[in-house]
């Protein structure tokens, strides 16, 4: 019978040096450093290896006596560490700022139309009325996993109308495509271009709903969620390169490959346990395996990316430097890998 063919004790030794390399670098309080330690975390609850939680523990105490910055949509992604942290500790000074992050979500973070959230890096009102798709796992995962940890069936609904906003407003229903961003005020796309980055938080984000909320059938915003990423996940794979990666711009043969992208659209299929992509992650295993530098740093991955002005734009963002976001959706990827055989597929969702 088909299966993923990987070399278990080859992902567990690269597992090791990502979750080192990640370590030594001095990120901040926000979604680079949040998404990285989403990651080691992941990996912690695949491997058991307590040392990777221990050392998010340490940093995290480090940031809590050096102070915290004032929450954003983007900071809220330091949340997911968090509830792993207690989790593992019980710890409720962790429960205690996942909460505060909740309570900003709900009451003072900015949203437009029927309740969605803006996408916000600062304190300032950045990018007025725009949706990303990066806020589907900054911030809608995060409430989802928050509200069916408390049974809060208000927070759950709304990390599912998050979902089926971002949904109505980014994918192209011709192509199954995500496109970077939406701007209410002007309704349209800006660049218009389907970014693999932002196909990646939505695929991944998307792929977890399913696992972290029970009975999701229930739910019939549920069903747009899955039914989004059945047809994303369609189309991704045919613009899957020979390397086993996808590119900056997914349909733009002349942009780079980028492998956070890469890895976090390949986690959603691993996640989704659909056997009909075993051999499009295979080839992601070999490719993404090969990415991988001998001290832990993930290459290839793209820097901070706004919505560019037009495509040069972004074949133009450099991807010479380690990125927070590189290191934990690689991780992320390598422990959908490692837990494979215990994923369920949904069946005729």
């Amino acid at each position: 019978m088909a299966g993923l063919k990987f070399d278990r004790e080859k992902i567990l030794e690269l597992t090791d040096k990502v979750v080192e390399r990640t370590m030594r670098m001095d990120m901040t309080w926000d979604w680079p450093c949040g998404v990285a330690y989403y990651g080691i975390c992941k990996a912690y609850e695949v491997t058991g290896k307590e040392w990777y939680l221990d050392l998010v523990k340490a940093r995290v105490d480090e940031y809590l006596e050096l102070g915290l910055p004032k929450w954003t949509v983007n900071t809220c992604a330091m949340g997911h560490c968090l509830i792993t942290l207690y989790e593992a500790t019980g710890d409720e000074r962790y429960w205690e700022i996942v909460m505060s992050k909740v309570e900003y979500l709900r009451k003072d973070a900015l949203r437009f139309g029927d309740s969605v959230l803006q996408h916000t890096v600062s304190e300032n009102n950045d990018f007025p009325e725009q949706a990303w798709a990066d806020t589907l796992f900054m911030a809608a995962f995060f409430l989802l996993r928050v509200g069916v940890k408390q049974k809060d069936q208000a927070l759950i609904d709304d990390a599912l109308n998050q979902h089926y906003w971002h949904i109505r407003y980014l994918q192209d229903p011709e192509t199954g495509l995500y496109y970077h961003g939406y701007n209410h005020l002007t309704g349209d796309h800006m660049s218009g271009i389907y970014w693999g980055r932002a196909n990646a938080w939505a695929a991944y984000t998307m792929s977890q709903v399913g696992i972290v909320l029970p009975e999701c059938y229930l739910y019939p915003k549920y069903l747009d969620v899955t039914g989004s990423l059945n047809e994303q996940l369609a189309a991704l794979k045919l613009l899957q390169t020979d390397h086993g990666l996808w590119r900056t711009i997914l349909d733009d043969p002349e942009s780079y490959e980028e492998v956070s992208a890469s890895a976090g659209i390949a986690a959603a299929m691993a996640a989704k346990g659909n056997p009909l992509h075993i051999k499009y992650i295979n080839r992601a295993i070999c490719g993404i395996q090969d990415n991988i530098s001998r001290d832990g740093r993930v290459l290839n991955v793209s820097g901070g990316t706004a919505v560019m002005k037009d495509r040069e734009g972004y074949r133009n963002i450099p991807r010479n430097w380690i990125q927070g976001w590189g290191q934990g959706l690689a991780l992320a990827f390598f422990a959908e890998v490692l837990n494979y055989e215990n994923n369920r597929n949904d069946g005729a969702l």
